[in-house]
């Protein structure tokens, strides 16, 4: 059975995502890292759901919803890099901006929906979605007040939904025009 995530993309991210033109295109790839700055993917496995959201002024966006292929390096990554100063992933220069420069960054190649950043998660489900940790424990988001989120803390990082959370977003994503 898979299980699916969420990943906070930032306002940096996702700026540089406009800025390249990558909104409506689906990224073949994203990146895991081993530094805060970038999400470990360490628990996502093939064919588990991953879903982007962003945060703008109170809203939570559904960016895509990447579904996980593997997390190998192949050779559409490009040369692995001889030195510090070499890019780490050249075959994937169009979308670094999900990572590739990071510490530590390692390819997960995924299946997604395209970018895109006019599909708000509704505010009444913000107080219901729910994440499970290893043990099984569940929590919600913190600092949503009238269907909007206060601050994104409880969004950063890279955290496994419920199943019941898995299926709202991906009603949320079903009903919007892709």
């Amino acid at each position: 059975m898979s299980d699916a995530f969420t990943v906070l993309w930032t306002h940096d991210t996702c700026r540089a995502l406009r800025a390249a033109g990558r909104e409506g295109e689906r990224p073949p790839v994203t990146f895991s890292g081993v530094h805060s700055s970038l999400p470990a993917w360490s628990g996502a496995r093939p064919d588990d759901a991953v879903y982007a959201l962003h945060v703008n002024r109170g809203d939570v966006l559904l960016v895509s919803r990447m579904r996980v292929v593997d997390r190998e390096r192949r050779d559409c990554c490009g040369t692995t890099p001889a030195t510090w100063r070499d890019p780490g992933f050249p075959g994937h220069h169009d979308w670094a901006a999900l990572g590739a420069g990071g510490c530590g960054a390692e390819a997960v190649h995924v299946d997604a929906t395209p970018v895109r950043f006019d599909l708000p998660v509704p505010g009444d489900l913000l107080g219901r979605l729910t994440w499970r940790n290893r043990r099984g424990q569940t929590r919600g988001l913190k600092y949503v007040v009238d269907g909007r989120l206060q601050r994104a803390v409880s969004l950063q990082g890279f955290y496994r939904l419920t199943p019941e959370s898995a299926d709202d977003l991906a009603e949320v994503l079903g009903s919007a025009a892709l």
